[in-house]
């Protein structure tokens, strides 16, 4: 039992951390960032899934060097930055719980033992635990911006593998959205006009309500301006890309918000 008499057992024990991590919570910045992906933790009492540490340190864990990116653009923009800290293979905050992706059996073509043969009742400790903490939390966040008549513009930070099924993605980064017409329009073009880029439209992957939950639920929902940006991770390798990727990013949201702004759209 659990300290309030309950029979659901614990996921998360007092050796593991809170699954949501935030910088910058006072940040005045209009844009609000989140990260889905953003660690590969696994809770103590789930071991290592099965799963080798040399995968757990590959995509299908997390989203490499996305972290470092979303902490120094936080920094840079002044910007709150709300983050999950558990890998996306005990339960992955960006899909629909309800879809097998979710918890996934198999990862690309690695097979996580430890969710097979998952009941109902272990997948739903897993979403209140991890998924719902998190996804209350950003909706409490965009709940008191609004209360404060703080605009908010979502920004939900990936990464992605330069080759998939053994063809390589020629993009550097991607602006990801579906029924936003106002900030991808405004990401694509300056992101083309640096001139030294290949830039992805909906590109490596596109959103849907099927297949991604932060902006569905938390930007469209809302009608929020929103945008999801895939940053290749080969380029964010190392704490200079990170940091050259965050400075960038900085430079073109700054100008997004001045045109925003511009329009009385925030």
């Amino acid at each position: 039992m659990n300290d309030a008499g309950s029979t659901t057992p614990l996921l998360l024990s007092t050796e593991d951390v809170p699954p949501v991590h935030e910088v910058n919570a006072e940040g005045r910045s209009p844009f609000l960032l989140t990260c889905d992906h953003y660690g590969r933790l696994i809770p103590a009492v789930l071991g290592d899934l099965g799963v080798s540490e040399s995968e757990l340190t590959r995509h299908i864990a997390w989203d490499i060097g996305i972290a470092g990116v979303a902490e120094a653009l936080s920094r840079h923009l002044d910007a709150h930055l709300i983050a999950q800290r558990y890998s996306r293979l005990v339960i992955d905050c960006n899909r629909p719980p309800h879809v097998a992706s979710s918890i996934p059996r198999i990862s690309e073509a690695t097979t996580i033992p430890g969710n097979e043969g998952l009941s109902r009742e272990a997948a739903a400790i897993r979403r209140a635990q991890i998924f719902d903490p998190y996804h209350r939390r950003i909706g409490e966040i965009i709940d008191q911006r609004g209360s404060a008549g703080m605009p908010t513009v979502l920004v939900s930070l990936h990464s992605f593998t330069p080759v998939y099924a053994g063809i390589a993605r020629p993009w550097h980064i991607g602006t990801l959205y579906h029924r936003d017409t106002h900030l991808p329009p405004l990401l694509l073009k300056l992101l083309r006009a640096e001139g030294d880029l290949v830039v992805g439209d909906n590109e490596p992957y596109a959103v849907s309500d099927e297949t991604d939950y932060t902006i569905p639920v938390h930007g469209e929902a809302r009608e929020l301006m929103n945008t999801g940006i895939e940053i290749r991770q080969d380029l964010i390798s190392d704490v200079a890309g990170e940091t050259a990727w965050a400075d960038r990013l900085a430079r073109i949201l700054g100008e997004i918000e001045v045109m925003l702004r511009a329009k009385r759209l925030i």
